[in-house]
């Protein structure tokens, strides 16, 4: 398939043979550069479907979190281009319209797809245009609470959209006997609703007609309520709903898709399909084969062992915090594994706590457990956390409450790219009035700090660490404000969490050179003590900053302000970080480079601070 118009043009047997070969084609190429592969699995079928009945380039996908959006890539025009998936200057693993007019909308967090999809339906009537809008959203990401906000408007709106909620776990309509079973298999066919039409022009082109038309109606609605009660939500939001439909039938899919769009109404399709279909480890393990690295096929098995990890620390440690004490509770938010939290909840399953795609909802729940003398620590990605900014500031802070942030993924991520990055809460955080922002640069230091943020530390504290290992610092810096991990009279570094890592080897570098360089770690960025950065920088005349966040509000910016506060301005001051845009994908290594926060362009930056006057 060169094309989406290639697409449209399959038979039956044909669009069954292209799913088989999507698939192949998937784990084939997921295997080499890694990437979202369980997820993809579960929609080939869906995916061709789409395309098979709109035309993406028009008409419009969003895709919820859009991790899954492998197929519909390799069917627009990309599938050469797989082999720079989630690579530097590569195909992104996620929507973007930057890459293709098919791409609709960029989507890495969840729950957000309905209201993107509603807007875009209004800016359709509003402009006099005439094409499709669709809205393709999980099961997990049903769970989040603007995803039941977007539903509540477009149902009422009477905008023609489509909804699809690809159900893969969680079941929305429970079984109650045989005849619901029945029930639910005869909704799932397209001669259903043919018969639904027929039927309902038939009776309304009269007075009686349509008298018994509505007595039949409200019989109907009474007997699906009783026996498919979960149907009823979506329709009582106003939509017809259409399903469950076998989410792996491309025929039956396709046939449902067309009468969805010539409903010209706001349309919820309830697909279920299997997550990791086709590929038996991603099938049985669908968690594991979620997001993974490069893999051997035959086996399964990763190609590169990933080791210790901050995550795998933290989770170590707070089983081990808990176990002491009654009150601490573990909390995350559709991580378990990503967390590390996965021993933690099979040792304590009282006291873990997933509360599904839905961080806001998180750290509300966190405070009333803190209220009620618990202690609650939420472990969530920076990005995502995100979501919960709000309920910090009137449910934590406002009450000045104990709740300990497990701030993962601190910092530059990678792969996933722009919305994956942690690169926002050094700023969002430090805002929160009584927060203390605690930043480990090693295991030692996460073990030690951990213990602080549960045991000593009133109000509410964030320790935040980043994806993956720890580098060649490894020592612990102690309780105070700044540790100084070398002494040097030129010039001095100052910087937090891993990045003390390329603060170390630039210095390194530059010794090469007979140049003295101070390296100052910051152990926490919120609050900053006045007295200790006046202590610690006094005399600095040459200071660089590095950080691997956005420029404003960042802690360069924080330290600089003290500085002049105090009168204490160095002769020259270098804020190092990521500017004012957003951070690609690609290896952490790579963007380091690429935002100059990488040894060799510290070294340089240093240098020059040293030739100035």
């Amino acid at each position: 398939m060169d094309s989406p118009a290639d697409v449209k043009g399959l038979n039956e047997n044909q669009a069954r043979q292209l799913c088989a070969e999507l698939r192949d084609f998937l784990v084939r190429e997921v295997s080499r550069t890694g990437g979202h592969l369980a997820s993809n699995l579960g929609v080939v079928e869906l995916t061709v479907a789409i395309h098979r009945v709109f035309d993406t380039s028009v008409d419009r996908l969003v895709f919820d979190v859009g991790h899954q959006c492998y197929v519909h890539k390799a069917l627009t025009g990309r599938r050469e281009l797989f082999d720079t998936l989630r690579q530097f200057g590569g195909l992104s693993g996620f929507p973007k319209p930057w890459e293709s007019v098919h791409d609709a909308f960029i989507a890495g967090h969840a729950s957000n797809s309905v209201s993107v999809a509603l807007g875009m339906a209004r800016a359709r009537t509003l402009q006099g245009k005439d094409y499709h809008v669709l809205a393709l959203i999980g099961d997990g990401a049903m769970g989040g609470g603007l995803s039941f906000e977007g539903l509540n408007d477009a149902g009422a709106s009477g905008e023609p959209l489509i909804v699809i909620l690809n159900d893969n776990g969680m079941s929305i309509d429970p079984n109650v006997g045989g005849l619901s079973r029945h029930l639910s298999r005869l909704r799932s066919t397209p001669e259903y609703y043919e018969f639904k039409r027929r039927y309902r022009q038939m009776l309304t082109g009269s007075q009686t007609g349509k008298r018994v038309y509505a007595m039949s109606h409200d019989v109907k609605t009474a007997l699906k309520k009783s026996l498919l009660p979960g149907s009823t939500v979506f329709e009582n939001m106003g939509f017809t709903y259409m399903g469950p439909v076998d989410g792996h039938d491309v025929e039956t899919l396709t046939q449902m898709l067309v009468l969805a769009r010539d409903m010209r109404r706001p349309v919820l399709l309830h697909v279920h399909t299997v997550k990791g279909k086709g590929y038996p480890y991603a099938q049985q393990e669908p968690g594991k084969y979620h997001g993974v690295g490069p893999f051997d096929v035959e086996t399964g098995k990763p190609l590169k062992s990933s080791g210790e990890s901050f995550s795998t620390v933290f989770g170590h440690e707070l089983l081990d915090l808990a176990q002491k004490d009654d009150r601490i509770c573990a909390v995350t938010a559709a991580m378990v594994d990503g967390t590390g939290l996965t021993e933690f909840a099979h040792a304590l399953p009282k006291r873990f706590f997933d509360v599904g795609i839905a961080e806001g909802h998180g750290v509300a729940m966190c405070a009333g457990m803190a209220q009620q003398g618990m202690v609650p620590v939420f472990a969530v990605y920076s990005s995502f956390l995100q979501r919960g900014y709000d309920m910090l500031l009137h449910d934590v802070a406002l009450n000045h409450l104990h709740v300990v942030l497990g701030v993962d993924r601190a910092g530059l991520v990678g792969a996933d790219g722009e919305t994956h990055h942690g690169c926002f809460d050094p700023m969002y955080l430090s805002q929160v009035p009584g927060m203390t922002v605690l930043c480990p640069a090693s295991f030692a230091e996460l073990r030690r700090m951990l213990h602080r943020a549960v045991e000593e530390i009133d109000g509410p504290v964030a320790v935040r660490y980043p994806r993956g290992g720890q580098g060649r610092y490894r020592e612990d810096g102690g309780d105070g404000a700044f540790a100084c991990l070398r002494e040097g009279e030129d010039a001095a570094i100052l910087t937090y969490g891993i990045l003390v890592n390329q603060a170390l080897d630039a210095a390194d570098l530059l010794a090469q050179k007979g140049i003295r360089v101070r390296v100052l770690k910051l152990n926490q960025i919120c609050p900053l003590d006045s007295g200790a950065v006046k202590e610690a920088l006094s005399g600095t005349e040459r200071l660089l900053v590095l950080e691997d966040c956005m420029a404003t509000g960042c802690v360069g910016q924080r330290i600089a302000a003290i500085l002049a506060q105090e009168r204490m301005e160095p002769r020259c001051l270098t804020l190092k970080n990521l500017g004012g845009r957003f951070a690609p994908q690609g290896t952490v290594d790579q963007l380091y480079k690429a935002f100059g926060l990488d040894a060799r362009s510290v070294a340089d930056s240093v240098e020059e601070m040293l030739h100035e006057q």
